[in-house]
């Protein structure tokens, strides 16, 4: 079977470009297998012929394997070549008959072959036209006709029983049927012979064709189920085919023999249930299409019908009504027959039903109807060209091919329209095509034929038969590929002992009822024979009783039942586990489970969820029609309640609030008890579609599960969006990998390298979030969110840069592997986001932890592989990328180690001197010029070479950074200026060396004349020059008189190109405020001072410190103003303008140094250096549109906007203030609310216009240069701007605590007087407020003016309010109703407890006002003066 789906692909391949390397593959496999079974059957045959014809037709079949798998490796080649295509075509056919020769020589299947021919001759004795007459006597004819009959009865239930046993019982069997055929045969003949008319022979010769064509069909049967026992529904073929010839014997019987009445029914009979029998041997096939309760109505229907005809039998034989007697031994036959299918049907049922059984699946076509079709159609080929043949004969045989041909087509198309291969659809067409047409042209020789009876005509006809049998073959060969056959069923051990009660009943009543038949033909003959009536009570009783037994076992045996009792026991269960996990959680003593992560538990109840909701549907329809699945859905849904359970309690022991613990866990329950109730519903319906009284009830309790498991799964969802909230950055990165895959990548903008530097800056950033994400899982959890924004989005760059880096790479082999791993980084990335977000919800979890830490060591290592992947792009640049990174720690080293310097803290840790350093560092400067020197070279070399030279240099300058601290620090920390010029000289040469190094990384591999190549050889020169800058100061070190001029030359250089990287095109990575840029300048201001006071000192101590001092200040200023110039919110304008400046200020401040070196030199004092500080002063203006943000009146106005800011603020928040509803309070109170929100309303408008008036007044100082905009000194206008801030800050405090005042007074949460006490704060921060802008603004001035209004405006709002306030207050104790006792007792205890009350009250009063002074005496001391006097 495997080898026979060789030639459809290898037919099917060259023209469809079907591969057939997976066909090629399975056929040599199958063929290895095919040699060892051909050799183990030939060892094992006794005959040596059938060993040689074994071996003979296997090696056909291999020699015919090679060359079609030859010719289809041919035809790939020429897919159009048709000659290629014929020779294909003709080999495939040639292994296809070699394939049935094989099977043909197996032990058995000759035999078959051999009796199947042997009934085809037989059968040609019935094609004459009239038969000689029967020179025997009727009854001795009868007789041996009987004798045939029943021979080839018991024959054909031999070759039934020989199929399940070895080849040689099948062989003996077909053999002896063969004869007892022939015997049959011509015993039927002979009965013919004894017809009186012509149309009685016929009926007779009729009955023998179809006992001959169902011999021919038992045989087949017999035949295909011996190769292939596990085939589908072949034995139920096999059992059909034997009741075929047993009802074919009896209907001959029933037409040729004179018995007494009665007795050839019962004959009939005991040859039916005989033959039925076979049905209740293992039932593992549907025997028909009824459902389970169709059987059972089936049995109920036939019993009756049974119970009916055997009493018809007893009181028929008592009375003699033998004809009566035959007609119910007929009903009863035909009852038992239905009783005996039913049964078999309900036991296959029962035994697919069992969950650990499997039901089987129909297939594309039955092989054995086209083997069927196959046989009876070159049976009618011989026929027709059979010279012996009649006209009638022709006309039958054309008949029986015309009816089989048509069957085939019909199955090929029904087959083409179900199946999804679009290979056999069309196989399928094509053959019904050709099996159509060659049919058709057999037919017009038929005809042909039919005319004229010649010779050439029946040539003819025998050349058309040819095309059509080939074609059927092929058809039948390409149906029995296993693709398209039958699924067998698979019942298990337990669901056949659920078959056994049915059987053995329907066992005991079938052997029951052939006793009580044979009984009741004895009788038929002589009813006056009392024994024998008592024998026929007795299997009465049996048939009935087994009936009985039957029907019980049927019905307690009903599919799903068994399984609804073990579900709803299992379910039941789980219900307890869940209350004592809700116990347990209500006393708080519900354990947390240690042993898995929150996220995975959640994972698995989202998950058990969804499938226990997916499996609803099927159990409502399984429970209202389809009872052999039910038992299946049932126990599947019961086997995920554990589970739910288990993760449910698992994710309510780790949540910490208690109410979600007990959604959870009610949740889960509900869900646990509609399945329940699902589950006896179910039970009741049992699959039975008619019980339509329980189907509402299923479809009820459906609803409400699926309304459970809706529920909790949107608890769960809610949970799931609380993780952190890294659902979007989950998103996020999976978009970004995604990308990746895209056919068609952006047009990239620069080359691999530039790319690969890309991608390892994020890569490496990768890693260090995932590091400190490690760190924080175990401090501080809580910054896990940002640390998984920040990868999240690294990552997205990383994807955008690895996909134009491996768009660029070369050879494809490398982009492919970068992509790859960057994806995986990717999904290494999304779990570790994922677990972050989980150990926010859960920060205690220590099982998450360590999944996390897991998680960030996998990242960790998946970087480590994208590195390797851009290292095989190009080893060189990766080298110089490593390199660079190494040389930016040695940068950052050296900046800690200046802070150590200059804080005097840089020691030697023994007493060496800088001239034990000096040697080593002049011997390890000069080897890194030679290591320059290769790096620079390796630019246009190999990578090897590239590579080893930027990691030498690396190397060397690492060395070098360590000796001369060493150096530095031998210099002792009393001179700490010195040490900062000698560390500054080495930083300036491992800058350089990054420089140069990114320059070569950019210039690898590229021509002499790129612009790459002139930014390499600028980069050179900077690095010889640092170095020789380095050596000038190692030499100038220990000869103080030239130190100070050294470090000032050293200093010149840096700021030159400081300036030189300030003046490039590049951006900058990161922006800073403008307001940064200006603090950068007055370190450039302090520096100028230095250096013009070091000019005129000309100390040695003053020019070092100035020259550190300058470069700190001018790198500083520098990369500030550059950043700040890149703002979003700075104009193109304002940019050119500040980077100009900037400029200037540092061309200014070299000049500045360059005099203090000249001065230096020649030790005398410049005039010029005043004028040096003037220019730079006002070189440092960037604009007018940037301030000082440490500017008095600057802080001024921005207290005064954000003074505004949240009084607007508290204005929008009364908006929304809305009175609590107090239905049982008069409508006075009511409107009292009403009128304190409307005031504190206006209060907050008001306050509002107040400070932007105030805002607008101060603004209109600055314009009349009352008030400086950048003052020379802070202290000139401090006072006045100091008064006007506290007092904008004083109005915003105020106005914000009347507004909670009045939110807390409108719900009833505080009393009038705070109410009033806010509103009088607010009319005194006013008055503060206007004081402070009447310091030195004019009386008269348009601006003065609207402030006195915006105040006036907020002193009448508060004034509204406290009235509106006291009023209420008023009304209040007016309102209040005090109950006077009557009892004298009483009244005395209620005056008492009044005064005692009051005094209370007066010494509360007493203290809150000494509370109040002394807070205002605290305050006046703080106020500005004119505040103070203002208030004298």
């Amino acid at each position: 079977k495997r080898i026979s789906k060789w030639p459809l692909s290898a037919c099917k391949g060259a023209q469809h470009h079907y591969s057939l390397r997976v066909a090629a593959r399975e056929t040599a496999q199958a063929l290895k297998t095919l040699a060892q079974a051909a050799r183990g059957v030939a060892a094992s045959t006794t005959d040596p012929a059938a060993a040689h014809a074994m071996l003979d037709s296997a090696r056909d079949v291999m020699e015919g394997s090679a060359m079609l798998i030859q010719e289809a490796k041919q035809a790939l080649i020429a897919p159009g070549d048709a000659e290629s295509q014929q020779r294909l075509a003709q080999v495939a056919k040639a292994v296809s008959h070699s394939l049935n020769n094989c099977v043909n020589c197996l032990p058995g299947q000759k035999d078959v072959d051999v009796a199947l021919k042997s009934i085809g001759e037989s059968s040609k004795k019935l094609l004459v036209d009239s038969l000689p007459p029967s020179t025997k006597p009727f009854q001795e004819a009868q007789s041996e006709l009987n004798q045939a009959a029943a021979d080839l009865n018991q024959s054909a239930g031999e070759v039934v029983h020989a199929t399940r046993g070895q080849s040689g019982e099948l062989a003996a069997a077909s053999g002896k049927f063969s004869d007892d055929f022939d015997e049959f045969l011509d015993a039927g003949i002979e009965m013919a012979g004894q017809a009186q008319t012509k149309e009685d022979q016929i009926q007779v010769i009729g009955n023998l064709k179809n006992i001959s064509m169902a011999s021919s069909k038992l045989l087949l049967a017999a035949k295909s189920l011996s190769v292939d026992p596990g085939a589908p529904n072949a034995k139920n073929l096999l059992a059909a085919a034997a009741r075929a010839v047993t009802e074919s014997i009896n209907q001959l019987i029933t037409l040729c023999t004179q018995q007494a009445p009665g007795q050839k029914e019962c004959d009939n009979a005991l040859r039916e249930l005989e033959t039925v029998k076979g049905m209740l041997d293992n039932p593992n096939e549907p025997v028909s299409d009824l459902s389970y309760f169709d059987c059972i109505e089936s049995v109920m229907e036939n019993s009756k019908v049974l119970g009916e005809s055997m009493a018809g039998i007893s009181q028929n034989a008592k009375t003699g009504d033998l004809p009566a007697f035959g007609e119910c031994v007929g009903i009863a036959s035909k009852a038992l027959c239905g009783l005996t299918e039913a049964a078999a049907q309900a036991a296959y049922l029962v035994g697919i039903s069992d969950p650990n059984s499997q039901a089987g699946h129909q297939g594309l076509v039955d092989p054995i109807q086209f083997a069927r079709a196959n046989q009876a159609i070159q049976m009618a080929c011989q026929n027709l060209v059979d010279p012996g043949s009649s006209p009638s004969q022709v006309l039958s045989a054309a008949t029986i091919v015309a009816k089989h041909t048509s069957a085939l087509c019909n199955a090929c198309r029904i087959a083409s329209s179900k199946t999804a291969n679009p290979v056999a659809k069309r196989h399928f067409v094509q053959s019904a095509k050709e099996v159509a047409n060659s049919t058709a042209n057999l037919v017009k020789t038929i005809k042909a034929l039919d005319g004229d009876f010649s010779e050439d005509n029946r040539s003819k006809c025998r050349m058309a038969t040819a095309p059509l049998i080939e074609a059927v073959e092929n058809l039948t060969a390409f149906a029995s590929n296993p693709e398209f056959v039958s699924i067998p069923a698979q019942i298990s051990s337990e669901g056949s002992q659920a078959q056994e009660p049915i059987l053995v009943s329907a066992k005991t009543m079938l052997e029951s009822s052939s006793y009580l038949i044979r009984t009741a033909r004895s009788l038929a003959i002589n009813p006056k024979d009392p024994p024998t009536w008592s024998v026929l009570a007795g299997h009465s009783h049996t048939v009935s009783d087994s009936i009985k037994s039957l029907i019980t076992s049927i019905r307690d045996k009903a599919p799903g039942q068994r399984e609804c009792d073990y579900s709803i026991d299992g379910i039941n269960r789980c219900i307890r586990d869940i209350e004592q996990a809700s116990l347990a959680a209500v006393s708080q003593s519900l354990a947390t489970r240690d042993d898995i992560s929150v996220e995975a538990l959640q994972e698995q109840l989202t998950s058990v969820v969804q499938e226990i909701g997916h499996l609803i549907d099927p159990i409502a329809t399984a429970a209202r029609g389809e009872a052999a699945q039910l038992g299946h859905k049932v126990t599947q849904l019961a086997s995920y309640f554990e589970p739910l359970i288990l993760a449910a309690v698992g994710v309510a022991s780790k949540i910490l609030d208690h109410q979600q613990q007990m959604t959870v866990l009610d949740q889960t329950k509900t869900l646990a008890e509609s399945a329940l109730q699902m589950l006896y519903a179910a039970k009741e319906g049992g699959g039975n579609p008619k019980a339509q009284h329980t189907h509402d009830a299923i479809t009820e309790a459906a609803q409400l599960m699926k309304e459970a498991v809706d529920d909790i799964m949107v608890t769960l969802n809610e949970a799931a969006s609380e993780v952190g909230l890294v659902g979007g950055m989950v998103d996020a990165i999976a978009e970004a990998m995604s990308k990746l895959d895209e056919g068609t990548p952006p047009e990239p903008k620069g080359t691999f390298v530039d790319y690969q530097t890309t991608v390892v800056k994020y890569s490496k950033a990768i890693a260090v979030t995932a590091q400190e994400m490690m760190t924080k899982s175990v401090t501080n959890p809580e910054e896990l969110g940002g640390l998984a924004s920040q990868m999240t989005s690294d990552y997205g760059h990383l994807a955008f840069q690895g996909q134009m880096a491996a768009a660029t790479a070369e050879p494809e082999e490398i982009g492919f592997q970068i992509r790859t791993r960057v994806q995986d980084l990717g999904h290494g990335c999304i779990f570790l986001v994922q677990k972050a977000g989980a150990l926010q919800v859960c920060p205690t979890d220590s099982y998450t932890k360590r999944e996390l830490i897991e998680c960030a060591r996998a990242v960790t290592e998946k970087v480590s592989l994208v590195l390797s992947a851009l290292q095989a792009g190009n080893k060189g640049t990766q080298a110089c990328i490593t390199a660079a990174t190494a040389v930016s720690g040695i940068i950052a080293d050296l900046d800690t180690t200046i802070m150590f310097a200059t804080a005097g803290t840089l020691n030697a840790e023994n007493s060496e001197t800088f001239a034990d350093h000096r040697e080593n560092i002049l011997k390890t400067a000069k080897a890194l010029v030679e290591d320059t020197k290769l790096l620079v070279s390796g630019a246009a070399s190999t990578p090897d070479k590239l590579a080893q030279a930027a990691q030498s240099s690396a190397a060397t300058i690492t060395q070098l950074a360590e000796v001369v601290k060493l150096g530095a620090a031998s210099l002792g920390s009393d001179d700490p200026e010195t040490q900062v010029v000698l560390i500054n000289a080495i930083k300036d040469v491992a800058k350089a060396l990054s420089d140069l190094i990114s320059a070569t990384k950019g210039a690898a591999s590229k021509p002499a004349d790129d612009p790459s190549m002139y930014q390499l050889k600028g980069a050179a020169k900077v690095m010889v020059t640092n170095v020789t800058s380095l050596l000038k100061t190692v030499k100038a070190v220990e000869d103080e008189a030239t130190r100070g001029t050294r470090a000032l030359e050293a200093t010149i250089e840096c700021i030159k190109q400081e300036l030189t990287l300030f003046q490039s095109k590049d951006v900058p990575e990161k922006t800073s405020s403008p307001e940064e840029s200006i603090r950068m300048t007055k370190g450039i201001t302090m520096a100028t001072t230095k250096a013009v006071a070091a000019g005129n000192s000309c100390r040695q101590e003053d020019v070092i410190a100035t020259a550190n001092l300058s470069r700190k200040a001018v790198s500083d200023m520098l990369t500030a103003c550059k950043q700040a110039s890149f703002h979003p919110d700075v104009s193109d304008e304002v940019r050119t303008r500040a980077l100009r400046f900037g400029t200037e200020c540092t061309l200014g401040y070299l000049d500045l140094l360059e005099h203090v070196l000249v001065v230096r030199k020649c030790m005398t004092v410049s005039p010029q250096l005043p004028c040096y500080q003037e220019s730079l002063s006002f070189g440092l203006i960037l604009g007018t549109e940037w301030v000082d943000p440490e500017d008095p009146t600057v802080i001024a106005e921005t207290e005064l906007l954000g003074a505004a800011a949240s009084i607007e603020a508290a204005a929008k928040k009364l908006e929304q203030l809305k009175p609590r509803a107090k239905p049982k309070q008069a409508d006075e109170t009511l409107d009292f609310e009403e009128q304190i929100l409307e005031a504190a309303k206006s209060i907050a408008a008001a306050t509002s216009a107040l400070v932007k008036s105030a805002s607008a007044a101060q603004r209109e100082l600055v314009a009349q240069g009352k008030v400086g905009s950048i003052p020379a000194n802070a202290a000139d206008d401090g006072q006045w701007s100091q008064g006007l801030i506290s007092a904008a800050r004083m109005v915003a405090a105020a106005t914000s605590s009347l507004c909670e005042a009045a939110n807390a007074s409108v719900q009833g949460h505080a009393s009038e007087e705070k109410l009033i006490s806010s509103a009088k704060q607010v009319a005194a921060s006013t008055a503060q407020l206007l004081v402070a802008c009447k310091v030195k603004a004019d009386q008269d001035s348009e601006a003065m003016r609207r402030l006195q209004a915006a105040g006036n405006a907020v002193k009448r709002a508060s004034d509204n309010l406290v009235r509106a306030a006291q009023k209420a207050a008023f009304g209040k104790a007016d309102d209040d109703d005090v109950v006077v006792k009557t009892k004298f007792v009483g009244g005395i205890a209620q005056i008492i407890a009044a005064q005692e009350e009051m005094l209370k009250k007066e010494r509360e009063l007493e203290e809150a006002r000494k509370k109040l002074a002394q807070i205002r005496q605290q305050q006046y001391k703080f106020l500005p003066t004119e505040l103070r006097e203002d208030e004298g």
